[in-house]
C-alpha cells in the first residue's frame, strides 16, 4: 500500500465504484473471488452466529454490499430483525431485495451512508457483521472511534464478526505475503486482473495488522475474541461484548 492516507480515495469515489458493481457482488462466485475462502468465511460466521442468535434477534450488517453476509446468517437463523448499511444506494437496494425475497427476516431496515455517521442507541444489536469494510478506515484514531462505536451499539453478550483484508507488521513478511496474494490473483484472471485489484486496493484501502485489531478490541471493552480463519492477507474473527 504505497498511497499515503491523505491521498486515498474519498468516500464519494468508493461509493461510485460500488454503485457500478452491483451485479458482480450479487453473486458469491464472482463478487468475492478476490478473497480466498470467501464461501468458507461466510459459512463459519453463519454457523457461529447460531450459537447466540435466536428468532427476534437484531443484526446490523455494515458495508453490507449486496447482502451476502446477512443472507447466509438468515439461512441458519430465521426471524431476525435485519439492519443493512452501505455507502452505495444501488447496492443497498439489491441487498434489501434479496433479503426480502428469502421471506426469513422479521424486519428489514436500510441505512444508506457511511456507518461511522450512523446513530443507534447503546445496546441495540445482538450481532454486527463487518465484511470487507473496516479496511476503508484511515488513521489510527479513525479505527479507535469505529471500534468504540461498534462496541457501544452491541448488547452485553453481543458479538462482532469481522472478515477483512489485513496486513503484516513485519515489512519483509508483508512483502512475501503480498507477492503470494498477487500470484493468487494472477491464477484467477491473469496479470491484468492482478494489477486491477492491486490498483484499487492501493488507492482505497488502509488495512491494519491482525494484532493491531485484536489489541483495539480489548482497548474498546470487548471481553473475548477468537480468530475463526486466516488465509493469506485476509482474516476473520469474532469478538464478544
Amino acid at each position: 500500500m504505497s498511497t499515503p492516507l491523505e491521498s486515498k480515495s474519498t468516500i464519494e469515489e468508493i461509493r461510485a465504484r460500488f454503485d457500478a458493481d452491483v451485479e458482480r457482488f450479487s453473486n458469491l462466485e464472482t463478487g468475492q473471488q478476490a478473497i480466498p475462502d470467501a464461501a468458507l468465511i461466510l459459512d463459519l460466521v453463519a454457523r457461529g452466529s447460531t450459537l447466540h442468535l435466536r428468532p427476534g434477534s437484531t443484526v446490523l450488517d455494515i458495508g453490507c454490499g449486496a447482502g451476502n453476509f446477512t443472507l447466509r446468517v438468515l439461512g441458519e437463523t430465521a426471524g431476525l430483525h435485519c439492519h443493512l448499511a452501505d455507502l452505495s444506494a444501488p447496492m443497498l437496494d439489491r441487498a434489501h431485495l434479496r433479503v426480502r425475497q428469502t421471506g426469513r427476516a422479521a424486519s428489514i431496515t436500510a441505512h444508506q451512508g457511511d456507518f461511522r455517521n450512523l446513530n443507534f442507541p447503546s445496546g441495540t444489536f445482538d450481532a454486527i457483521l463487518a465484511g470487507a469494510v473496516l479496511h476503508h478506515l484511515r488513521d489510527d484514531e479513525d479505527w479507535r472511534r469505529a471500534f468504540a462505536q461498534l462496541h457501544r451499539w452491541l448488547k452485553p453478550g453481543g458479538r462482532l464478526y469481522v472478515s477483512d483484508l489485513v496486513c503484516f507488521a513485519l515489512p519483509d513478511v508483508q512483502a512475501v505475503m503480498w507477492a503470494r496474494y498477487g500470484d493468487y490473483l494472477t491464477s484467477l484472471g491473469g496479470e491484468a486482473y492482478r494489477e486491477k485489484v492491486f490498483s484499487y486496493m492501493d488507492k482505497e484501502d488502509s488495512p491494519r495488522p491482525l494484532q493491531f485489531q485484536v489489541d483495539l478490541l480489548t482497548a474498546s471493552g470487548f471481553t473475548h475474541w477468537d480468530v475463526l480463519h486466516r488465509n493469506s492477507v485476509f482474516a476473520c474473527y469474532v469478538a464478544v461484548k
